[in-house]
């Protein structure tokens, strides 16, 4: 138990990347138009594949 106490600390700001970035990816795909690939399955991921799926979308799922 008290090794979870001092992950903690470490843990919190991970945790709030990835859920900044999975709310900044799905705002963005619900306003884009157009993607690379169905716009379900890029929600898919980036909602599943944690702080990667992301990632991803902003590299490979948008369509300039």
């Amino acid at each position: 138990m008290d090794q979870i106490r001092e992950l903690i600390p470490f843990l919190i700001p991970i945790l709030i990347l990835q859920l900044a970035l999975m709310i900044f990816a799905l705002v963005d795909l619900i306003r884009r138009e157009r993607t690379k690939g169905p716009k379900w399955l890029w929600a898919l991921i980036i909602v599943f594949v944690n702080l990667i799926g992301p990632i991803l979308y902003f590299i490979i799922g948008r369509e300039d």
